[in-house]
């Protein structure tokens, strides 16, 4: 079964049986449930639902059937057409809309789509907001417009600038030091939408640049997900060609990474450091990351006196937190960086444009940048579970043994020692516990995992 519903929204393969994967049937099912959702809450007089989409071979599929859905449920509709995520989060707060949907299933595969569901502030439905979608959708119970109450469907291609401009109108974006530093650059948009807008964006910055995987066509050239074992071309270049730069995105351009003059990665983790770094510099405030993030975000925000804090995973608990905590930036180690002066939602476009201010003032080379903060390293592992595993009682164990260290529990279970920190937390899609781990090398880090599930063992 390959039709996922979670925080993230609702995602499948496309093709196969109802209730399996992502089909038209499902998605008449699903957006329906978001309408009669937002018609339920009424937070907005707006009667119109913005939808956007990346470069997906299935997205003009599952475009028609959302829009004619929407339709008839008696929701106009502005269709801004191939966008990034964060552009149509910006479109739904600029058009005074209802909502949004963004048709992008994100790092994953070709053979993937997905319904990312909006609220009237342009931000993803938090849990409650989304079980409650899909209470509805089980329901299915469903009441369509009549003839005279059928919605209206219009077109608006003007996003993509509006949203550029906005992040040059941002106070620490500064387009004249950028333009200044004459940037050389290459960059890898994995045919989709950031082939579009960020060479848009990079030529009103005044930055030089040479674009791979432009086409907007959604045939990836390489696993979309921008981590290092995928990015061997851009690497490749980055070593033979006279760049200052390499930036890579995901196909829905929410996520964000960097490879130095010299072709090494930057680290993806560390894309959000160096922002914040840049942020921080210029004004004392708070920052927040999930707690799979590295520790080198809570060292600089503590270097510049302000106070960070952890969310759980998911872009929507960052967010939350980050308004609880009136954190100046914030984001996820996996490249992803929200900066409320602009939005709250991940956006590569102004991750770009703030790096690139941060570079331009100082007057360093990446690598040098990179060399100015912490160094940690991150693990990955993953214990995999028998179906009789209670998954509470484990990670209660884990607790218990570590009880006379700093612990948080609100995803999982997290451990802090002085100098590391290991997190656990239960997949939604597999039988498996993630355990995450940090430490300033990578031997120290996989001991560390190795020590926390060899304290396991006996529960599984």
């Amino acid at each position: 079964m390959t039709l996922i519903k979670s925080i993230s929204g609702i995602r499948g393969t496309i093709g196969g049986q109802p209730g399996d994967t992502l089909n038209p049937l499902d998605i008449v099912k699903f957006v329906t449930a978001y309408a009669t959702y937002i018609r339920r809450r009424g937070m907005s007089d707006s009667n119109q639902i913005v939808f956007g989409r990346d470069a997906r071979i299935s997205g003009e599929m599952v475009r028609n059937v959302v829009c004619g859905t929407l339709i008839g449920c008696g929701y106009d509709v502005i269709d801004i057409g191939l966008a990034s995520t964060p552009t149509t989060e910006l479109a739904v707060i600029m058009s005074k809309a209802a909502g949004g949907i963004i048709i992008t299933a994100s790092h994953n595969p070709r053979q993937w789509n997905a319904l990312k569901l909006l609220n009237e502030e342009g931000e993803f439905l938090n849990k409650e907001a989304g079980n409650e979608v899909l209470d509805i959708a089980a329901k299915e119970y469903f009441n369509y417009a009549g003839i005279d109450a059928l919605g209206h469907y219009s077109q608006d291609n003007t996003f993509n600038q509006r949203h550029i401009q906005s992040v040059l109108d941002l106070r620490l974006v500064d387009v004249e030091a950028i333009r200044k530093a004459g940037f050389r650059v290459c960059m890898d948009t994995i045919n989709s939408v950031g082939g579009i807008i960020l060479p848009e964006l990079l030529s009103e910055l005044g930055v030089e640049y040479e674009l791979l995987n432009g086409e907007a066509n959604g045939n990836f050239a390489h696993n979309p997900e921008p981590l290092e074992k995928n990015l061997e071309g851009i690497m490749e270049r980055m070593r033979k060609g006279n760049f200052d730069l390499g930036i890579v995105v995901d196909p829905d351009v929410d996520r964000l990474a960097f490879i130095c003059e010299d072709g090494r990665m930057f680290g993806e983790e560390y894309t959000l450091v160096a922002v914040a770094d840049y942020v921080l510099s210029n004004e004392v405030g708070n920052t927040v990351s999930n707690l799979s993030s590295t520790r080198a975000l809570r060292d600089i925000t503590e270097r510049y006196g302000g106070k960070y804090s952890a969310a759980a995973v998911g872009e929507v608990n960052v967010t939350t937190k980050m308004k609880e905590v009136n954190a100046i930036i914030g984001g996820e180690g996996n490249g992803g960086v929200i900066y409320p002066e602009s939005h709250y939602g991940r956006d590569a476009l102004v991750g770009i444009s703030l790096f690139l201010s941060s570079l331009a003032k100082k007057g360093c080379k990446a690598s040098e940048l990179r060399a100015m903060f912490p160094n940690y390293y991150i693990a990955k592992n993953r214990l995999d579970l028998t179906h009789t595993t209670d998954v509470n009682a484990l990670l209660d164990m884990v607790k218990e043994i570590y009880s006379d260290q700093q612990v948080n529990d609100i995803d999982g279970i997290k451990i802090d020692f002085p100098d590391k920190w290991v997190h656990l937390r239960k997949s939604n899609t597999e039988p498996i516990i993630r355990i995450y781990s940090e430490a300033a090398t990578e031997e120290e880090a996989n001991a560390l995992a190795k020590e926390i599930m060899m304290a396991c063992r006996f529960q599984i």
